[in-house]
């Protein structure tokens, strides 16, 4: 069956080029009506340009509708007004994917606090202000569709990134915290980690490589992770038309008692807690100490 977003409004966020671009404009092919967000940057988040109205001019040549934004993803004013603009032309927003990011890479040893939390800034509260702003609308509507963009640098660590994997996999946290408010009101909150040649990444790959990793490679996971039937709770890979899913799992867990409660308890029983033979994949935070509760039970 054909996936397609016709009546649907999608705001995509750091659409100005890359990945961003090519999620607005498959969407607007597949019938959406897009918010091309993008301040207009460089990577490090200085300067400026009209890269979105370029991406809502190449829809528009190709027969799709779309709108302009240049907001920050830092400002909380600009993306409720973002929303309320997307809201006053086309009746509302059903779709949010929060792509907008910046790089400020170094060694922890040299980065200074400010490019610390710029980049938090940008991709963890610039996507929590965005979701924010759509929020109640789409608990109102009963319907909703929200991705998250995370990276294999968060997920996994990275040299020379520890403002961006901080971020990252605090974008995982609250991707899956929202999942559990937004079950109710049928919003569906999923993460990529895609792995594209973009500007972001252009001194990364070899010439070869960038090319094997184009943006339009990945841009189908995100729009299925955005459609009507999608899953939710998902951490999805996807990176040269390969796509991989991600989880967190917990082992079972092993009780120490008496002397074994202690440091030299834990070194000694290191080899059992670490066993991922019977790892579970928690559906909340609560499995923790579910499985604690288990541990205590079979002791």
């Amino acid at each position: 069956m054909s996936i397609r977003f016709d009546g649907r409004v999608a705001i995509v966020t750091g659409a100005g080029g890359g990945l961003g671009r090519h999620y607005a404009l498959d969407l607007a092919r597949r019938g959406a009506r897009v918010v091309v967000n993008d301040l207009g940057g460089d990577r490090s988040g200085q300067g400026g340009s009209d890269a979105a109205q370029a991406v809502v001019e190449e829809i528009r040549a190709a027969g799709g509708t779309a709108m302009a934004n240049g907001a920050s993803v830092t400002d909380v004013a600009q993306m409720e007004e973002m929303v309320a603009r997307a809201q006053e032309a086309w009746g509302g927003v059903h779709i949010l994917i929060n792509n907008a990011g910046v790089l400020r890479d170094r060694s922890f040893a040299k980065m200074t606090p400010e490019d610390f939390a710029f980049v938090v800034g940008v991709h963890l509260l610039g996507s929590a202000n965005a979701t924010k702003a759509c929020w109640d609308s789409f608990r109102t509507q009963g319907y909703g569709r929200v991705l998250m963009t995370a990276s294999s640098s968060g997920l996994f660590g990275n040299f020379g990134q520890a403002n961006y994997a901080a971020a990252k996999l605090g974008l995982v946290g609250l991707a899956r915290t929202l999942h559990l408010e937004g079950a109710r009101y049928d919003i569906r909150v999923n993460t990529i980690a895609p792995v594209a040649g973009t500007r972001m990444t252009e001194e990364l790959f070899p010439a070869d490589a960038f090319a094997a990793f184009a943006p339009e490679k990945v841009a189908p996971a995100a729009l299925f992770l955005v459609s009507e039937d999608a899953p939710s709770n998902q951490i999805v890979g996807a990176g040269a038309g390969v796509f991989q899913a991600s989880e967190i799992t917990l082992t079972p867990g092993v009780l120490l008692e008496g002397d074994a409660l202690s440091p030299e308890g834990v070194a000694a029983h290191w080899a059992a807690i670490t066993d991922r033979t019977g790892a579970l994949v928690p559906e909340s935070g609560a499995a923790q100490a579910m499985l604690i509760d288990a541990a205590l039970a079979r002791g």
